[in-house]
């Protein structure tokens, strides 16, 4: 259905035109938020899908119980968010404004006064919702994930259970390869154990074969992780050799892993942003910039996609796509480059990331001009 004149811009605007206003308003924005939806949902899919495998990989090798992957991706979720939804609403205006140019709503609503700087006043509206968004996942909630997840995955590598093991499947435990008949529910005692140990780390050391009864797991207090076995047997065996030492034992234990390092908590990407700020070091300002710049830059876009996404019918609203997304990786590239140049040192910290920025914000100012957008009758 074309859309119908709804605003007329005189120099004083009746109430009854304000109204008008509010439904063009929400009209422009319900199809901007839209599309960025429908973008942000395929994009999500993709990313998503990319660190499942990685994380499903984890679980088939026995780093972790299959039961803590749908935690791990939902604290993942807000650095997917904050990368995803600048390129989303970026797409989301284009296409979004095209269609709309296309089926010659936007000829309507420029001829009943919708001026484009004002159609980029309404715009922006949407973008800063969008940017604060982004600017709450990437200052707050991204660093909060990614330190809930190291701390599982540490609390989990010394954890006394089997979770990550399946009954009646040879599995790689560290350097070992472990079989169990069965498991209890809470993860705490294995019945009927096989574990081979075919690694030769020194000269002497001969490939062994353990069977026992049951086993469980106890940690010391140094942080060692140790598996207890009762009833079995411990075989050492060489290849070709038909003699074998066989030691039978009420209670066997065998070390699994020593003490883990503690979490690096130092790391910029795990650091909330007040102690960023608290920071003097150049990594520590380099992160902090990048956060600032995953939310700076959604507006910036707004100023390159609104005369970007004007199209007529021959052309189609998909032939400023690919330049679109060349100035967005452009973009991208760019500021990640500055940033491990602010972090190595090699660029000042108080020039930072901010040039590039500035340079986008005159290409958008540019592109603006070029369509009449500033500095024009409009």
């Amino acid at each position: 259905m074309p859309l119908r004149c709804l605003w007329v811009e005189p120099s004083w605007v009746p109430p009854v035109d304000r109204e008008r206003t509010l439904i063009v308003f929400r009209y422009l924005t319900r199809e901007i938020l839209t599309t960025m939806a429908a973008v942000a949902g395929v994009l999500l899919l993709v990313i998503m899908g990319n660190r499942f495998i990685r994380y499903f990989t984890d679980v088939a090798q026995g780093e972790f119980p299959a039961s803590l992957l749908g935690s791990l991706m939902l604290f993942h979720l807000p650095s997917f968010v904050q990368l995803i939804l600048p390129l989303a609403f970026f797409l989301g205006i284009m296409l979004a404004y095209g269609q709309l140019y296309l089926n010659s709503e936007m000829t309507v609503l420029i001829a009943c006064g919708v001026s484009p700087r004002r159609l980029l006043g309404i715009t922006f509206w949407p973008s800063a919702l969008v940017a604060l968004l982004v600017g709450a996942c990437s200052l707050w909630l991204t660093p909060a994930g990614l330190v809930h997840n190291e701390r599982v995955l540490a609390e989990q590598a010394s954890q006394a259970d089997f979770g990550a093991l399946v009954p009646g499947r040879f599995q790689e435990l560290n350097d070992l390869t472990v079989y169990a008949e069965s498991i209890t529910r809470s993860n705490s005692l294995m019945r009927g154990v096989f574990i081979a140990d075919m690694s030769r780390q020194g000269a002497q050391d001969q490939p062994t074969v353990t069977r026992a009864e049951s086993g469980y797991q106890v940690n010391d207090d140094e942080g060692n992780r140790y598996l207890t076995l009762s009833n079995g047997a411990h075989y050492a065996v060489n290849p070709g050799d038909a003699r074998a030492e066989r030691l039978i034992f009420d209670t066997y234990a065998m070390l699994l892993q020593q003490k883990s390092p503690d979490i690096n908590f130092d790391d910029t990407e795990l650091l909330t942003t007040p102690a960023l700020l608290t920071s003097d070091t150049p990594d520590a300002m380099a992160a902090f910039q990048w956060r600032v710049s995953l939310a700076l830059m959604v507006p910036i876009l707004t100023l390159i996609a609104l005369p970007l996404s004007r199209a007529n019918p021959r052309q189609g609203r998909f032939a400023k796509l690919l330049p679109a997304i060349f100035l967005y990786i452009s973009y991208m590239s760019l500021l990640l480059a500055a940033q491990d140049a602010v972090g190595g040192g090699r660029l000042p910290v108080e020039v930072g990331v901010w040039p590039v920025h500035v340079g986008f914000v005159l290409i958008g100012i540019w592109l603006m001009r070029r369509g009449g957008v500033v500095g024009g009758r409009h």
